[in-house]
């Protein structure tokens, strides 16, 4: 089952594997309607347009196409947690839990009965099985400003067993190259940046129509308590934000945290966003079953981080202690700690806690 979103990567994928002999249908997943999100009379992710595109390179490609409609599971296991953690005061990474609980394990679910035995994506990335191990690893893509291996961590062995990454060992140029060569309809098709179901990454107007209530304004506050000014609502702002505060003060102010019950929003001096101790929890680890001693390693923590050298100490109920060589800045609650060795994937998890410098 070739993923089909109907952008350039997941068509150049499904070309690779039917040159290399697989037998291939294509498959678009209906995640939402415009309604679903608050748009009306305009283009997302997953909207017709998509779905024609990817059914006219299956045309060309001479495969089957079929459209899987997962509108409940998505609103469920993506949207109404997006929604939630961020009304906790929290920034999650929707793309990681869409990759966890729908792209894969429903494709599988849906056409296992149908004898296909393996799900094919347009990501960026590779799958090596170790001998020694007997595990399934992700590698990092040989195009780094392109690999998506962070948001790929929460997959469990058994779906990376029936996965396949085309377009692990390719660039986006070369991508590009062969779907003008083999007059692709999405050759020059633009990659989507955003949250597919956020539009022009309003997150404010997504939450409130969402969940059907509006924001509350609180407080900006020192981390002493003074208060400073009068905010739009916690879930408007990020970790290490500057600029949009709206505020005046005698030296600039950035968010250092967030507290959702009392409705305020910690801000301080720049120099508070430091930290070298991060706590990760809900931990998947790929590379290896479980950790039973400190490793040393590599992580980032956000999308577009670099990584930094750490060691991960092992805790209990499934969480990990991060201690960086390096202070990390705006260490954010919700997003994903990501832990390589070398060009592997060692596991992933989701931030809790940062324990900030002291002076």
């Amino acid at each position: 089952m070739a993923a089909m979103s109907g952008g350039v990567d997941s068509a150049v994928a499904a070309f690779l594997l039917k040159e290399k002999g697989y037998e291939c249908k294509g498959v678009t997943l209906k995640l939402f309607e415009n309604e679903d999100i608050g748009i009306f009379g305009e283009r997302n992710c997953g909207s017709d347009e998509d779905i024609n595109d990817a059914k006219k390179v299956c045309e060309k490609l001479g495969m089957e196409h079929e459209v899987l409609n997962l509108r409940d599971k998505f609103k469920k296991c993506v949207m109404d947690n997006f929604a939630e953690q961020y009304f906790c005061g929290l920034t999650p990474n929707p793309c990681i839990e869409c990759n966890k609980h729908i792209k894969f394990t429903s494709i599988l679910d849906a056409f296992q009965k149908d004898s296909f035995t393996h799900v094919a994506t347009g990501h960026y990335c590779s799958i090596v099985f170790d001998e020694g191990s007997g595990r399934y690893l992700i590698k990092k893509a040989i195009d780094c400003s392109k690999d998506q291996t962070y948001v790929l961590y929460g997959l469990s062995q058994e779906t990376l067993s029936r996965t396949l990454f085309p377009l692990g060992g390719m660039t986006k140029t070369e991508v590009r190259e062969i779907a003008e060569e083999h007059g692709f309809i999405n050759a020059r098709k633009k990659d989507s940046q955003d949250i597919c179901f956020i539009k022009d990454g309003n997150y404010r107007n997504f939450l409130e129509y969402h969940s059907g209530k509006a924001l509350t304004e609180g407080d900006f506050i020192l981390p002493n308590g003074t208060f400073v000014a009068k905010h739009k609502g916690v879930p408007c702002y990020t970790i290490g934000q500057r600029k949009g505060l709206g505020i005046a003060w005698e030296h600039p102010l950035y968010v250092i945290s967030k507290d959702s019950e009392s409705n305020t929003v910690i801000v301080g001096k720049e120099e508070l966003l430091f930290t070298n101790r991060v706590i990760v929890e809900d931990v998947n680890f790929v590379a290896v079953s479980s950790l039973s001693s400190p490793m040393k390693a590599t992580a980032k923590l956000r999308y577009h981080q670099s990584e930094s050298e750490c060691v991960i100490h092992p805790l209990e109920n499934g969480k990990v202690l991060l201690e960086f060589d390096k202070p990390q800045r705006a260490v954010t609650p919700g997003q994903a700690a990501v832990f390589y060795d070398g060009e592997y994937v060692l596991g992933g998890g989701t931030i809790t806690n940062a324990q900030r410098l002291r002076n």
